[in-house]
């Protein structure tokens, strides 16, 4: 009896364990799904209409989208270059280089659902792109941020061409993602100490500087839970750090140019905030951090509001910035005017032009709910329309008085012109009795 009591609890404590892990197994199901809301899509021919080279790589190929194709190749050969340096570094590169396909042979049903659609292709190749194109970014980091990594006969960084901004252009595209939690666990296993202290997200930042707002130096709370991508990554760095107004207003209003706002009594100041969208309205001062205007920026904000638009519970922060903005600069004085504040950085006399082209090219529609700025436009708009409704009511002022005046001056010239008249008439009468008498 007492061996079955014990069996008995055995199988219930076995019963226990099994649920539990089917507990835990449907728990991860559903983690790996909600992964999906941020899941790398490839653009709509709607987005990408007429544009595709802002979407599509013209030098490398990252992750399966573009892999494979023939204007491509050429950079092939020098990923693998790059993957063997990182992996020779090692001393027991043979045992790192188990370890890594092991690991992402364990996460690869993972990896496939970090892109939006079936990828059909061979679990071998499959972990091979994902391996060389993460270690040839994280060679890529590394060499960037110490020189003494480099080769002299390095094809990137001893290029007399501009092969280092197409690279970065390449790497910022939406269909051009690996999921960033596989460069983590790569970097975990394959960098060393002699490599220096510096972490992924401080390689990154170093990197894409020169797409980053401010400085570059990014605090480390700037980020949110999770970093899906190295767009997603960039993306942070430009989300607002204040809380958002939300909008009293039924429906989306656009502000005037920065020329008109001026005339309206708009005050236009650069904000001492170095995060772009921190656009705040104070007092009829309408305050805008400093916006960086160069050669990247139309490939990145295409592929940041391609981002947005992919996932329906994504904010539509930065598609509202480029809204924002395109409200703005509606002529090249709206242009001068910001440049001259110093909110459009770059923005050189000849390349007003050039802005006022792209806030045109980036002007797409979003839902009144979606609209950041709304609350702050609606103000605006409020002040502008008050402004005129009062100009309005003194001008129809004006032209009562105007008439008041003129009804006075009127009745005065009548009386005057009767008095006249009498006067005339008197004389008249009088001369006629002299005439008579005489």
């Amino acid at each position: 009896m007492e061996g079955l009591g014990q069996t008995e609890k055995l199988d219930h404590v076995a019963i226990e364990i099994g649920h539990e892990h089917n507990l835990v197994h449907s728990i991860k199901e559903k983690m790996e799904n909600f992964s999906l809301l941020h899941s790398v899509c490839r653009i709509s021919e709607e987005i990408s209409e007429g544009n595709q080279e802002k979407y599509s790589p013209s030098l490398l190929s990252i992750g399966p989208f573009h892999h494979g194709k023939n204007n491509l190749n050429v950079m092939e050969d020098l990923k693998w270059q790059y993957f063997n340096t990182l992996l020779n570094r090692n001393p027991n590169a043979e045992t790192i280089l188990d370890t890594c396909v092991k690991t992402l042979k364990h996460s690869e049903q993972k990896a496939r659902k970090f892109y939006g659609e079936l990828v059909n292709m061979e679990s071998d190749k499959f972990v091979e792109i994902m391996l060389v194109d993460g270690c040839f970014i994280i060679e890529l980091f590394l060499e960037y941020s110490m020189k003494n990594l480099r080769r002299r006969d390095d094809p990137i960084f001893f290029s007399t061409d501009s092969k280092m901004f197409w690279l970065r252009c390449d790497m910022i595209l939406l269909e051009n993602q690996i999921p960033f939690w596989v460069l983590q666990k790569l970097f975990y296993i394959v960098v060393i100490k002699q490599c220096g202290n510096m972490s992924l997200m401080e390689l990154a930042l170093c990197f894409f500087r020169k797409l980053l707002p401010g400085d570059g130096q990014i605090p480390q709370d700037k980020f949110g839970p999770e970093i899906h991508n190295l767009l997603d990554l960039i993306r942070q760095q430009y989300l607002p750090t204040m809380p958002r107004t939300r909008s009293t207003g039924g429906q989306k209003s656009l502000l005037s140019g920065a020329t008109d706002l001026q005339l309206a009594g708009i005050r236009l100041r650069r904000a001492a905030n170095e995060v772009p969208l921190n656009v705040r309205l104070i007092n009829r001062e309408l305050q805008i951090p400093p916006f960086k205007v160069n050669g990247y920026t139309e490939i990145l904000f295409r592929n940041l509001i391609a981002l947005e638009r992919s996932h329906h519970q994504c904010s539509k922060t930065i598609t509202s910035y480029a809204i924002f903005m395109a409200s703005l600069i509606q002529n090249v004085n709206d242009a001068r005017i910001l440049r001259s504040k110093r909110i459009l950085i770059d923005g050189s006399h000849e390349r007003e032009g050039e802005i006022l082209d792209l806030m045109k090219k980036l002007h797409v529609e979003i839902n009144v709910t979606d609209f950041y700025y709304g609350e702050i436009c609606r103000q605006i708009n409020d002040h502008q329309k008050s402004r005129r409704q009062t100009r309005c009511q003194l001008q129809a002022m004006r032209d009562i008085n105007y008439r008041r005046e003129l009804g006075v001056l009127g009745f005065i010239l009548a009386i005057v012109l009767l008095v006249f008249l009498f006067i005339a008439i008197f004389f008249s009468i009088v001369a006629f009795l002299l005439h008579h008498f005489h």
